[in-house]
This record gives C-alpha cells, sequence and structure tokens, in this order.
C-alpha cells in the first residue's frame, strides 16, 4: 500500500473516530500533496498526472522538518502548548514516513553511494547526493549527510 493509500485510509479512520487533531494534521498533509500535484500540471504535465511516491515522502520530511522548527521557536518563546501541537503533529506526519536510518547506517549509505558514482572529489557531491535522494528519500536528513559527503570527499 503507497502512501497516499494509507493516508486516505487513516483519513477514514480519524474521521470515524472522531479524532479532531489528528483528522486536521491529517488534511494538511493531504492539502500539500494536492498542491503538489496541482503544480505539476502547471508545468505541463500530461493530464491526471500526480507526484511520484518519493515526492510525497520528500513532501512529509519538510513538513516534518517545519514543525520541529517550529516547536523550537515556541518552545523558546514560552509557548509550550503550541509546541505541545506542533509535536503532536509530527507524531502523525512520521507514521508516514519510512523507518529513519541510523548514523551508522547513513553513514554506510554515504560509502556505497561515493563507490557507486566512482566519486573522487568535491565536483563529484551533486552525483554522489542525487544518488543518495533516489534511493533514501523520506529516510535521512539530507541537511546532515550533506556535509559527511563534503568530509569524506574533501
Amino acid at each position: 500500500m503507497d502512501v497516499r493509500q494509507r493516508l486516505s485510509a487513516a483519513l477514514k479512520d480519524a474521521m470515524k473516530a472522531r479524532e479532531a487533531d489528528r483528522l486536521s494534521t491529517l488534511r494538511l498533509i493531504n492539502a500539500a500533496i494536492k498542491d503538489r500535484d496541482i503544480a505539476l500540471r502547471g508545468t505541463g504535465a500530461e493530464e491526471g498526472a500526480t507526484v511520484s511516491e518519493g515526492d510525497v515522502l520528500a513532501i512529509l520530511g519538510r513538513m516534518v522538518k517545519q514543525r520541529q522548527e517550529s516547536a523550537r521557536a515556541y518552545e523558546e518563546g514560552g509557548r509550550l502548548e503550541l509546541a505541545e501541537k506542533e509535536l503532536s503533529e509530527i507524531k502523525v506526519i512520521e507514521e508516514f514516513l519510512p523507518r529513519q536510518l541510523s548514523e551508522d547506517e547513513a553513514a554506510a549509505a554515504v560509502e556505497a553511494a561515493i563507490a557507486e558514482t566512482e566519486a573522487a572529489s568535491l565536483r563529484d557531491m551533486g552525483r554522489v547526493m542525487a544518488v543518495l535522494k533516489d534511493k533514501y528519500t523520506g529516510q535521512m536528513d539530507f541537511g546532515r549527510v550533506g556535509p559527511m559527503v563534503k568530509n569524506k570527499l574533501g
């Protein structure tokens, strides 16, 4: 079952169970995906085209990152109830993301991508990151992986 189907099923379950907070978050996810679908059609894609599974995972990853930043800002501002709301939304969103790679697994993935692309210098960093994004979208934080790649190639 792909992410869209799981999301649709979770949305129906949340409606039946009258879980207002969960339902709100699921609707936000759905809206973000539909916005991307509409933007894709605006680029001249064929009728009925939808974003790929990888794009959906990237959208979810961005949503988690945005909420983490918001929660941090709310905590610093003393607005703990708002920070808790953001953290609860993160939990709902993460249900649809694949398991995150550990630090060791991410390092092994970086090594494998460097070997696969035969990267030798920082000029090859883009190719290495492209391979990682193809294989591990939604499973690793590319903001943390970028410096790892840079250190290996630098």
